[in-house]
């Protein structure tokens, strides 16, 4: 049987923001409704290296489409011309098992995961919405800001990054496409003064200090994904509605894990599952007054929703190469 190749350039060929939020919303709505099935990632450190390999395979069962991605995590990759994150997506048929689709995950990951951002947003953040924070200036930032952009009129975005060059690279290459002003700094403090605040880093110490944040602020957590790792303080979370996109898994790897496993948070706190506010299970945002936070993992659904609709397009264009496994 032939099985699709797509390589990186097939993808980006197929996958826009707004088709990645539609896909996005829709697999968690299946998830809030218990509609899948998602075993947590699982991990495999190495230690010698700085890095891990993850796998995440989930099951649709409405939508009867399975699947896995395979995705590392490497911070060093950089100094060697390698992403820090580099994936591969296998689509399954349900029928006999065969691989119906390879194609590469790290655009797809990066696409998805700042979908995941903007579909938060528009259910979590105010509706008068129009100042973004970004602590973190890397991949993830730039598709996090393209997502916000459809769903909301930015009109202000503060930056700030270790390296301030990185802040100017990202503002030349994001100012045509959001189209506001961009503010530059070397102060966290002085960013967390948005509306929306996107957090993109690595970091295993929080960063984001409870007091710099104003009620009202809406929080997109996105760096922390596995433990040990937490970008905002124990004590903005306990202030905060915190929505998370998996309980189970963000307990052990998302911004939740640390406060849990030092017992100053626990999932009793975790007001919802983004899936539940999207099916209208549990309450989104209440008030212009709440501070809300959506800690985000990276289901292993979203790749799978996301990558079915990108086979599908390519099917439809004619796009990849047609492969023979066995």
């Amino acid at each position: 049987m032939d099985i699709l190749w797509l390589n990186q350039s097939d993808v980006k060929s197929v996958l826009d923001m707004p088709s990645a939020m539609l896909a996005a919303e829709s697999g968690f709505r299946e998830h809030g409704l218990r509609k899948v099935q998602m075993p947590p990632k699982s991990y495999l450190y190495f230690e010698r290296h700085n890095g891990d390999l993850r796998t995440m395979p989930s099951f649709m069962e409405d939508q009867d489409i399975a699947g896995v991605k395979i995705v590392n995590v490497h911070p060093d990759n950089r100094e060697k011309g390698l992403p820090t994150v580099m994936a591969v997506v296998v689509l399954n048929s349900t029928e006999t098992g065969a691989p119906l689709a390879i194609m590469d995950g790290t655009y797809l990951t990066d696409m998805r995961t700042g979908a995941a951002g903007g579909v938060a947003a528009k259910y979590l953040a105010r509706s008068d919405s129009n100042i973004v924070g970004m602590v973190g200036t890397g991949d993830q930032a730039r598709t996090q800001l393209l997502a916000l952009s459809q769903s909301m009129d930015i009109e202000q975005v503060r930056i700030t990054c270790r390296n301030l060059s990185n802040c100017a690279s990202f503002e030349k290459e994001m100012a045509p496409v959001v189209n506001c002003d961009f503010v530059r700094t070397g102060s966290i403090k002085e960013v967390c003064k948005c509306d929306i605040l996107v957090t993109t880093t690595p970091v295993r110490s929080p960063i984001v200090k409870s007091e710099w944040i104003r009620e009202g602020t809406h929080i997109n957590a996105i760096g922390a994904d596995a433990t040990g790792k937490q970008e905002i303080g124990s004590s903005l979370l306990k202030r905060a509605k915190v929505v998370v996109d998996d309980i189970i898994q963000a307990s052990h790897s998302g911004e939740v894990n640390v406060p849990i496993s030092s017992g100053v948070f626990s999932q009793a706190d975790i007001h919802a599952e983004l899936g539940e506010v999207i099916a209208g299970i549990k309450p989104g945002r209440e008030n212009d007054e709440e501070i809300t936070v959506f800690d985000s993992t990276g289901l292993a659904v979203q790749d799978l929703v996301t990558a079915n609709m990108v086979y599908h397009k390519a099917l439809t264009a004619g796009i990849g190469k047609k492969m023979r496994l066995f």
